[in-house]
């Protein structure tokens, strides 16, 4: 665990990387709402094995650190109502504002560690992760060179605000959206609003699945589309971050 200074006091962190020694790509991973705990830690190590440094931030350390609230080992649809009611007003609370601001105490944090080589980034999100994944991407195009997110929204600021989002991102971009969040028509508008700034995407809802449907600790878990999730990351962070 590490801690990050910001501009607004110091956010808590998850770090992992390879054991092997030397520097590897950076890779600023956002959790879902419900925030760094171990099936996320798991996947940061999953995604460290693969030959990067991934750094998770608690997004919401101006209300504490992480947990910030107590979390079942397995989080149900009973559990579940009561869980999104405490974590809403924290989601409104953290304007793109803040995210902007925040992104770019990660990145300097994530840049100046020791194993981490120079070069761009990566960045990674799911649910609400996945949003502030887009921001960072659109704060900071000469650095960031790939984005993802997963089963999360891509902007929250209506179709004004999705074309200045997209119209900054200069990195390549893999979304992948649960069937419950999307429809094939929304699939469509976002997809043309992606074809309209002129981004190397891929965008597609991940078939049969809810939202959610990374994380092994939820309802929501789907195994083959957590597969499908690293098949379509892995290529995208090695031909950007390691063979770009």
């Amino acid at each position: 665990m590490l801690q990050i200074p910001t501009a607004d006091g110091r956010a808590d962190a998850f770090a992992a990387f390879p054991d092997s020694g030397g520097r590897h790509p950076g890779v600023l991973m956002y959790a879902d709402a419900f925030g760094i705990r171990p099936v996320v830690r798991e996947m940061a190590r999953e995604l460290a094995g693969h030959g990067y440094y991934v750094l998770v931030p608690n997004f919401f350390y101006r209300h504490g650190p992480a947990p910030l609230f107590e979390l079942p080992e397995h989080i149900g649809e009973e559990a579940r109502p009561a869980m999104i009611a405490q974590v809403m007003p924290l989601i409104r609370a953290h304007t793109t504002e803040r995210i902007v601001r925040d992104a770019d105490a990660y990145l300097r944090f994530l840049t100046a560690q020791p194993e981490v080589s120079a070069g761009p980034v990566g960045v990674t999100g799911y649910c609400i992760g996945g949003l502030l994944a887009m921001h960072t991407a659109s704060a900071h195009p000469g650095q960031v060179a790939a984005v993802a997110g997963f089963h999360g929204p891509v902007s929250a600021d209506g179709p004004d605000g999705l074309h200045r989002l997209l119209s900054a991102i200069t990195a390549q971009v893999h979304l992948g959206h649960a069937e419950s969040d999307l429809t094939p028509e929304s699939l469509g508008e976002l997809n043309r609003a992606l074809d309209a700034a002129g981004l190397d995407y891929t965008s597609e809802i991940y078939p049969g699945t809810v939202h959610g449907f990374t994380m092994s600790d939820t309802d929501a878990f789907d195994p083959a589309a957590l597969k499908l999730h690293w098949d379509r990351l892995l290529p995208l962070l090695d031909r950007t971050l390691v063979n770009g």
